[in-house]
């Protein structure tokens, strides 16, 4: 059984983030990502092979040249769990907060 790869997978990798950042202005072949990046066409390839396992990237075959597509609204997985984290922070420091504020308050009754 092959383990499905998820989208903070992805997102871990700054060659990666920046071939996801690339493809956010359109579809590109593997040479135009190959382009300026430093990497050689082998280590994009292994790159896109996790983003399309992540289900970030959509392969096309065109004629000779594989064209590559960011599917961005994967990206939402990241947001939500990046909104309920905030969420769960924001409430633990509102708690926090206020036990500070009733322990100086006491404080001061004394």
């Amino acid at each position: 059984m092959i383990e499905r790869r998820d989208v903070f997978q992805a997102i871990a990798d700054p060659t990666r983030r920046m071939i996801i950042q690339k493809l956010s202005g359109g579809a590109l072949n593997i040479g135009q990502i190959v382009a300026d990046s430093g990497i050689t066409r082998q280590g994009i390839a292994k790159h896109l092979k996790v983003l399309s396992e992540c289900g970030m990237v959509s392969l096309t075959q065109k004629g000779r040249e594989q064209f590559c597509e960011a599917r961005l609204d994967q990206l939402d997985e990241v947001v939500d769990w990046v909104n309920a984290s905030r969420k769960r922070w924001n409430q633990r420091f509102e708690k926090l907060d206020k036990f500070l504020t009733d322990t100086k308050n006491k404080n001061h009754e004394i």
